[in-house]
């Protein structure tokens, strides 16, 4: 089973690596990162340097392709050349599913045209840009496309995509041997329970990282 996931430079690190810790406890899985060119991509915090040795235009094809997110894939999303490659891995793909912002670029490539899906809180006018119909749900499947909400929802996209690839007792062997058992000392993981100053603080943590890593 092969299970590829594009990196770029400013990737959002947990947007790849929450789903790739997952979805590499997948019985006959393979989980392999590409990127435009080999060589180190740097995450968009800026302190996660991965090799990547394989260029996505060496992919024809993959079981599941997953779109992690990040600052990085605005250049993914004005690349034609990207796009059509998504298009055509798409084609024969059991799975093609997306992570925060990963979701701009399914929909960039014209995958969600008129269809629901989700991204994080932050960029719902830029999904919608692009033709999807953005709902606040955490994970959402259409048919074969599964987009999640931002940054952690891709271990939960995950979680379901392996019980959808195996049953899921697997999936559940899966989060048990993590521990995903979340237990936040905050209820303030989405917009609707957020309060006022943490949502205008979070808005200020996305500024300065788009200015910082620009």
């Amino acid at each position: 089973m092969d299970i590829v996931i594009p990196l770029f430079q400013r990737f959002e690190p947990l947007d790849a690596i929450g789903p790739y810790e997952i979805l590499a406890h997948v019985p006959g899985a393979k989980v392999r990162f590409v990127a435009p060119e080999p060589g180190l991509i740097t995450d968009v915090l800026g302190a996660l340097p991965v090799e990547v040795r394989t260029r996505y235009s060496e992919v024809e094809s993959c079981d599941v392709l997953l779109i992690p997110g990040g600052a990085g894939n605005q250049e993914l999303i004005a690349d034609p050349e990207f796009l059509d490659w998504v298009r055509r891995v798409h084609a024969t793909t059991r799975f093609t599913t997306s992570v925060c912002t990963g979701s701009q670029v399914l929909a960039a490539a014209g995958l969600l045209d008129g269809l629901t899906a989700t991204t994080h809180w932050a960029m719902v006018a830029d999904l919608e840009g692009h033709g999807a119909v953005y709902t606040a749900e955490r994970v959402v499947r259409q048919g074969r496309i599964i987009t999640s909400a931002g940054v952690s929802s891709g271990i939960d996209m995950a979680l379901q995509l392996a019980a959808l690839l195996t049953d899921d007792t697997t999936a559940q062997a899966i989060q048990l041997y993590t521990e995903y058992d979340p237990q936040p000392p905050f209820d303030s993981g989405s917009v609707a329970k957020a309060s006022a100053a943490a949502l205008e603080r979070a808005r200020t943590l996305g500024r300065g990282l788009d200015r910082d890593r620009g």
